[in-house]
């Protein structure tokens, strides 16, 4: 009987109550493994091993979760792209069918002068809000995500502009900057004639003003979130280490908001090659053509010129350009390759 004891001491010793490694072994193998196990490597422990135990039920959807969404893009985005592709080798006025003429609209098109200056404009405004809209919405996002005093109410008087649809901010700054009634006509020492549609500069910086008056609260609140979420221990460590606001600026908060600036450029140049609005509204393309981008360029040909068979390949022009474009912007900076550590675990 006490043999028998003896045996169950050592065994429990060894092992630990319960049967499991505990005591001794456990505190050897944590001494060698330095302590706890990060937390990114139990949550990837736990998902193997759930994926283990329990099959396909845990880890990535299936593709029957994308089935809504790949019939909603299909629909609305696939097959109008499908049928302006075709529309761009017809001639239709928009009265009765289309009639086929091959690659004529292209020639037409590619050889109108305006057309080709329509996209080194358009890329040019894109390129003026990504230089603008960039740094002043880093800048304000870094501080909106503070504790300061009052800052929630400026925040919100600063996010205004955000809820007026584009028409409505494109007629408030129309009268505002109008040469005639406007505050360039009470301000002449700072705007001279005050006609700033008058010149291409002028017309081509009240665009890009107001797109950065418009849209720089949007890509704010993307670069708030995601300050916010920056670990406090980063900074902590940094004061520490006798670091002041700017470095920790420079080497922590602007490498942790690599990935929301990539995905902000990308938004802004997709909405820069496809404004259209801002131009109708403010410039109708002028003076004369030094505002017509490619957006606005279709729609002259469309519906003002009722060739919907032109107007089709300025439009395939400009979703080409804008996907080649975003996937420059893309490669370049590395989007492709974000992961995350937590990607699939449920």
């Amino acid at each position: 009987m006490k043999t028998r004891i003896r045996k169950q001491t050592r065994s429990r010793t060894a092992t630990g109550a319960g049967g499991d490694e505990r005591g001794p072994v456990r505190t050897a193998r944590r001494s060698a493994g330095g302590g706890r196990v990060p937390a990114a490597d139990r949550g990837r422990g736990a998902s193997r091993r759930a994926r283990e135990r329990y099959g396909s039920r845990v880890g990535r959807p299936g593709f029957v979760w994308a089935v809504p969404a790949t019939v909603f893009f299909g629909l609305f985005a696939i097959t109008p792209l499908i049928m302006v592709a075709a529309l761009s080798f017809t001639s239709w006025s928009g009265l009765g069918p289309p009639r086929f003429v091959g690659v004529d609209n292209w020639t037409r098109v590619f050889a109108d002068p305006v057309m080709i200056d329509s996209v080194w404009l358009s890329l040019l405004v894109t390129f003026l809000g990504v230089a603008i809209q960039t740094p002043l919405s880093v800048l304000l996002g870094v501080w909106a995500a503070g504790h300061q005093r009052n800052r929630a109410v400026l925040s919100a008087i600063y996010f205004v502009p955000l809820l007026l649809s584009t028409t409505a901010v494109s007629v408030l700054w129309r009268a505002v900057l109008d040469p005639n009634f406007g505050v360039p006509s009470r301000a002449a020492w700072l705007f001279g004639d005050g006609n700033l549609f008058g010149t291409q500069a002028g017309a081509i910086g009240v665009l890009a003003f107001v797109s950065t008056w418009q849209f720089t609260p949007f890509h704010t609140l993307i670069h708030q979130g995601a300050a916010r979420a920056v670990p406090r221990v980063l900074y902590e460590a940094a004061e520490i280490d006798g670091a002041g606001r700017v470095r920790q600026f420079f080497h922590i908060t602007l490498p942790q908001l690599r990935n929301s600036v990539i995905t902000s450029t990308i938004l802004m140049v997709v909405g820069g090659l496809t404004t259209f609005e801002t131009v109708l509204i403010l410039t109708q393309g002028g003076p004369g053509t030094d505002t017509t981008i490619t957006a606005f360029y279709m729609y002259q040909k469309a519906f003002k010129g009722f060739d919907f068979g032109a107007g089709a390949a300025v439009a395939l022009v400009l979703v080409v350009a804008a996907t080649l474009v975003s996937l420059i912007v893309v490669r370049v900076s590395g989007y492709d390759r974000m992961r995350s550590d937590m990607e699939g675990v449920s």
